[in-house]
């Protein structure tokens, strides 16, 4: 295990696409994030798509998807949650993600990584309730979290383009300066909160 005055640039990033579909806004949306990171933020996508619902009945025996995500999202330094909001919540998919993550108790591998939720949406509200709601899950499992900028992101139409290309000058600066300020919580929380055994 690393130590804390160890930990140094580039910093590894797993990041979650709430939505299964792929005409997602919040994928189009994640493009557009990774094209504006700092380079020294390097980046893994978390798929969610293929673990079956989780039951505690499978703790002791874990199946290989399960045990595959969970190593995956171990070996991150920080974690980027880009969701949509279904019915005032988060996907049922991803709430599914993270029981497998956060099960069984005491084997929680997103407790103590820095995080940032972020997300996009056809209406003006853009994910605002369901942000919070996954704001409120995140902190139960003691993730440190970015409260600022908070970025509840209005997907009109051609605003971002499908290899990630931001049309609009104002939201590109935005989204670059949400990158910035993640890089710099991630540094943050990496120097103050030691990394799991």
């Amino acid at each position: 295990m690393a130590t804390i005055n160890e930990l140094q640039p580039p910093y590894k990033v797993g990041y979650f696409v709430g939505s299964l579909s792929t005409q997602s806004v919040n994928r189009t949306l994640s493009k557009a994030l990774l094209r504006l990171a700092p380079s020294d933020l390097v980046f893994t996508e978390i798929r969610i798509g293929d673990l079956p619902l989780y039951n505690r009945d499978l703790d002791g025996d874990y199946p290989a998807s399960a045990r595959e995500f969970k190593a995956t999202i171990a070996a991150q330094d920080a974690l980027l949650f880009i969701t949509p909001e279904y019915n005032r919540s988060i996907p049922g998919a991803l709430k599914n993600a993270i029981d497998w993550a956060s099960r069984p108790y005491g084997e929680n591998v997103i407790a103590r990584k820095a995080t940032a939720v972020i997300g996009g949406s056809p209406g003006q509200i853009g994910t605002a309730v369901g942000q919070q709601h996954l704001r409120s899950i995140l902190s139960f499992l003691q993730a440190p979290q970015m409260n600022a900028p908070e970025a509840y992101i209005w997907m009109r139409p051609g605003l971002i383009e499908e290899d990630g290309t931001v049309t609009d000058p104002g939201t590109e600066e935005f989204l670059r300066g949400y990158m910035n300020s993640f890089f710099e919580y991630i540094e943050r929380v990496l120097t103050v909160v030691p990394s799991a055994p």
